[in-house]
């Protein structure tokens, strides 16, 4: 039987990322796939997602054109089967970066699918390999729930949609989750006549309740939504529609059903309860500063975790796993800063702790907020949509997190992560720059709303004095 110090099971960013790890140590070393590889970013996911939202966007503002004063916008048309080739070209082109890197490691590649026949020994079928250390980066799939299966040729699912030769007319989007949002908001914008069906107003992973109630109704404004349960999908006999039942009874019509509710961990096949590791819902418990299986050989990384399934998340989890692979001990590594964000329009994002986390920790936490309308640069450029959400501790002033519905917030979402990084208050945030005219001043609103309330002696000036410490060192 073959002997490895570590096998890697999955090839996406966790298992490739391990990979770089365990290679500065030993050659010694598998990376088993059977799978399509090029990651799930770079195939179907972040990338060419946010080439779909460029074109979406991009047509889109073709409604205010006329505003500006340039004339002929509303006449511009739009070519799906061209949208969709485009689509393709640059997710290629993505693809043909992640492949290129295997060139440099194709004989450690075993294209087969992996078994475990016991805690150091994985099955290939026709081999099996004893591996000293494992490092387990399966990824996940999407969920399609089994009685609609049979449908298969009527439904899309996110593996499955950037392949489409062209756009449905009509279309069902089940789930607003980021990635539903994301892709319904894309599609209505490129004339495809979209309904979704969601079950909350937690739109794109929103948890404040009153973004939630704006954000909801934004989009709303742009595509139907019902709120309520899907109870069984059929196609119509007489008319080849497919038929959408809600809870309520009320039938939706479509050429096409876009499935995005969720994705599930690829851990099922592994054979991991058959040895007697305890799993919940099919995760085996792990430690999530090590990546360590509880009382196994095993490092679990990436979406195959469910714990943060976002590719730099899966990025650092890799190289965590990766680099405890190949040392007698594990060491523990700190998380970066959450940050997650939605690619609508306004963008969405939660930073650090969500509004739920620290209601369910029952901190004493004050808000500070922001409008984006009448906000100076949200004007100039058309984009008075938005609302933004600072959490900071009542007594300290130190920020614990935030989420936002903003025009932009991708990079205002960044500058929030590096404040809480550094543990700053909001009162030390606001001493640093702020330019003007721009939508980080929408920032500096809710930071100034969220010093007011602070339980902490507010300076004379927003700026330090020259004696002061630095920002983020206390005196």
């Amino acid at each position: 039987m073959r002997q490895v110090d570590v096998a890697i099971i999955g090839a996406g960013t966790a298992g490739l990322s391990a990979r770089r790890e365990v290679a500065k140590v030993t050659d010694n070393y598998v990376i088993i796939d059977d799978g399509i590889l090029g990651t799930t970013c770079a195939r179907v996911g972040c990338m060419p997602s946010k080439v779909l939202i460029q074109v979406a966007n991009d047509f889109h503002r073709r409604h205010k054109l006329a505003q500006e004063g340039i004339s002929g916008g509303e006449a511009l048309t739009i070519d799906h089967a061209e949208v969709m080739e485009h689509v393709r070209a640059l997710r290629d082109r993505f693809v043909r970066g992640v492949m290129s890197s295997f060139e440099g490691f194709s004989e450690k590649l075993i294209r087969k699918r992996a078994r475990f026949a016991a805690l150091d020994v994985l099955d290939l079928g026709d081999e099996k390999i004893r591996a000293t250390k494992t490092v387990i980066a399966t990824g996940s799939s999407p969920i399609v729930p089994g009685p609609w299966r049979e449908l298969s040729h009527r439904l899309i699912d996110t593996d499955d949609f950037f392949e489409l030769p062209t756009l449905p007319k009509r279309v069902v989007v089940i789930g607003l989750g980021v990635i539903g949002l994301e892709l319904g908001q894309a599609l209505s914008r490129l004339g495809v006549e979209v309904t979704a069906v969601t079950l909350d107003k937690a739109v794109g992973g929103l948890t404040d309740p009153a973004l939630q109630d704006y954000a909801f109704s934004t989009f709303e404004g742009e595509f139907p939504i019902h709120l309520e349960p899907v109870e069984s999908l059929r196609e119509d006999a007489a008319t080849g529609d497919l038929l959408v039942v809600l809870r309520s009874g009320q039938e939706l019509r479509a050429d096409s059903a876009l499935l995005t509710m969720g994705r599930r961990p690829n851990v099922g096949g592994l054979g991991i309860e058959e040895l007697g590791i305890a799993t919940t819902r099919g995760i085996p418990a792990f430690d999530s500063g090590t990546f360590r299986v509880d009382g196994t050989p095993w490092y679990l990384a990436g979406d195959g975790n469910a714990e943060r399934p976002l590719l730099h998340e899966a990025a650092d989890e890799g190289r965590i796993a990766g680099y405890n692979a190949v040392r007698d001990e594990p060491h523990c590594f700190q998380r970066r800063t959450g940050l997650g964000i939605t690619f609508s329009d306004p963008n969405i994002a939660i930073v650090g702790e969500s509004h739920r986390a620290l209601s369910d920790a029952g901190v004493d936490v004050i808000t500070g907020a922001a409008s984006y309308e009448g906000q100076g640069r949200a004007i100039v450029k058309l984009k008075e949509v938005g609302k933004l959400h600072v959490y900071a501790d009542r007594a300290s002033g130190r920020l614990l997190g935030a989420e936002l519905f903003a025009p932009e917030g991708e990079h205002l979402a960044h500058l929030l992560a590096w404040a809480l990084a550094s543990g700053l208050t909001a009162r030390e945030t606001l001493s640093l720059p702020f330019y003007h005219p721009v939508l980080e001043e929408g920032l500096r609103t809710a930071l100034r709303d969220a010093a007011r309330q602070t339980a902490q002696q507010p300076g004379e000036l927003e700026v330090l004095r020259c004696a002061d410490p630095p920002v983020g060192v206390r005196a």
